[in-house]
């Protein structure tokens, strides 16, 4: 079972790090609970998990490879409006990785031993099979950042234990950019 508490905790994670790899520099962004999926309409989705011995969590980038969101990842991996559809899907997988990434280190604070999977693009047919992973927690995000087609991002976590941790609101999000040696 999953505390409320630990759904806050992960909503608020997740929250944090979209902000910190998704969002240029100076830009607004406003990000909002779905109660269900049912506005989500974009064709494919990015996968990526996060995995302890208690958990797996998994982070979904809705997108669809139109002309909207190939000029926004492209100005935001590159700084140019014109990169081609291979390009974005990069792209897109990169940020999702990079998301993913902090909330896999801001998680590490409550969990000793935790990993991150690689990116997978899939077609949005396929999250009808996540019912039968029995999630214990399922969250819908809408993301609108100034110059950017709204964006959709959905959590779902699976637990294997009880899990029960508290966010402090307060300490901030994560910040990007250090080198960390193993």
């Amino acid at each position: 079972m999953i505390s409320s508490s630990a759904k806050e905790g992960f909503n608020l994670l997740l929250t944090q790090a979209l902000k910190d790899s998704l969002v240029p520099s100076g830009a607004h962004c406003e990000v909002a609970m779905l109660p269900d999926d049912s506005s989500i309409r974009e064709s494919k989705m990015a996968v990526l998990t996060v995995s302890s011995y208690l958990f797996r969590l998994m982070v979904m980038f809705h997108f669809t490879p139109d002309a909207a969101t190939l000029a926004y990842f492209a100005r935001l991996n590159s700084g140019t409006a014109d990169i081609a559809e291979q390009e974005c899907l990069d792209a897109i997988a990169e940020r999702g990785n990079l998301c993913c990434g902090i909330l896999n280190r801001d998680l590490s604070a409550y969990f000793p031993h935790i990993g991150m999977s690689t990116p997978n693009v899939i077609d949005r047919h396929c999250a009808a099979y996540l019912k039968m992973l029995n999630c214990g927690h399922i969250q819908h995000f809408a993301i609108d950042i100034d110059q950017a087609p709204r964006l959709h991002v959905s959590l779902w976590v699976s637990e294997y234990a009880e899990i029960d941790f508290t966010v402090d609101a307060e300490a901030g999000g994560s910040s990007t950019g250090e080198l960390e040696l193993f």
